[in-house]
């Protein structure tokens, strides 16, 4: 597989609220490294397809919601580097957006019930047992060779911050970013959002893959819990695209955008600080949200 190199810039945001705290934040724009293989996923799939293509595995077997990210990622990063790829939907059969674009990509989707989803070992080896062509790639490609895709994030910075934000799912992307950190001996420290309701094991599920528990923690902001959402959310994300031109959404980024807000709004980061804030993509992450976005008080 060819090597690509992966790069996105670096945009600075203003506004009264930062001029007030005395706060410079910027955004790193991962969401503009390609439109669907985008933000983190790229960096987590960057070593994942490497390695399927040096075991000369030719079929990617993945795993996600009707909603996902990754999946999407996956079946286009597929029909870019000459794979088949299938995935399997967690949940009973739709049709959306994001599954049509699966489609359209060439991922033959398989759709299973919830209870059985739990076991995707079980369900690679129940459908592709014979199948000496399929590759297994966990459910956002979570795995240590995701973890050192995005570790490279940090070797594209070019300035000095003190405090480095992102969101969390899985904890990959933030395991990778404080290994990178660390390994490029920066005097940053991550604060990691967590967007799932419950989520303090993923503490220990970034400790485990990064090797450091040198990191701030703010579970919070989940509103409810995954893909869940508050009109004081969807409120916050309509105000903040509207005045900087950057889309956000409510299920990873928008979470992640709104802790860092109210953070600066209650005085928890010294005057002066430099603050950049991970944008990881996932924007198909707003479709089935419309509603969402355009009733009045919601």
């Amino acid at each position: 597989m060819e090597d690509i190199e992966i790069f996105s810039p670096v945009e600075k945001i203003s506004n009264e609220l930062l001029t007030e705290k005395q706060i410079e934040l910027f955004v790193k724009r991962d969401d503009m490294i390609h439109p669907f293989i985008s933000g983190n996923k790229w960096r987590k799939l960057k070593y994942i397809l490497r390695e399927a293509s040096e075991k000369d595995k030719r079929h990617l077997v993945t795993f996600g919601g009707a909603y996902s990210n990754h999946l999407l990622a996956t079946a286009c990063a597929a029909a870019k580097f000459g794979f088949r790829s299938t995935g399997l939907v967690r949940g009973e059969e739709v049709s959306n957006q994001t599954l049509m674009l699966c489609s359209l990509f060439g991922m033959k989707l398989i759709f299973t019930d919830r209870e059985s989803y739990r076991y995707k070992e079980e369900l690679f080896e129940k459908y592709f047992k014979q199948d000496t062509n399929a590759f297994f790639i966990n459910e956002g490609g979570t795995g240590t060779a995701a973890v050192k895709g995005c570790s490279e994030l940090t070797d594209e910075l070019k300035n000095k911050y003190d405090h480095i934000f992102c969101a969390a799912g899985t904890g990959t992307t933030a395991a990778g970013i404080l290994s990178g950190i660390e390994r490029n001996k920066f005097s940053a420290r991550l604060n990691v959002v967590p967007v799932l309701k419950g989520a303090g094991f993923l503490q220990e599920d970034i400790t485990a893959l990064s090797g450091s528990k040198e990191f701030n923690f703010h579970p919070e902001y989940h509103f409810g819990g995954y893909a869940k959402t508050e009109f004081a959310l969807i409120d916050f994300i309509r105000t903040f695209c509207s005045s900087t031109g950057i889309l956000i959404e409510p299920v990873y980024t928008g979470k992640m955008f709104y802790a860092l807000y109210d953070l600066i709004a209650k005085d928890q980061f010294a005057h002066g600080s430099k603050i950049l804030a991970i944008h990881t993509g996932g924007l198909s992450g707003i479709a089935g949200m419309e509603k969402k976005f355009t009733q009045t008080g919601y």
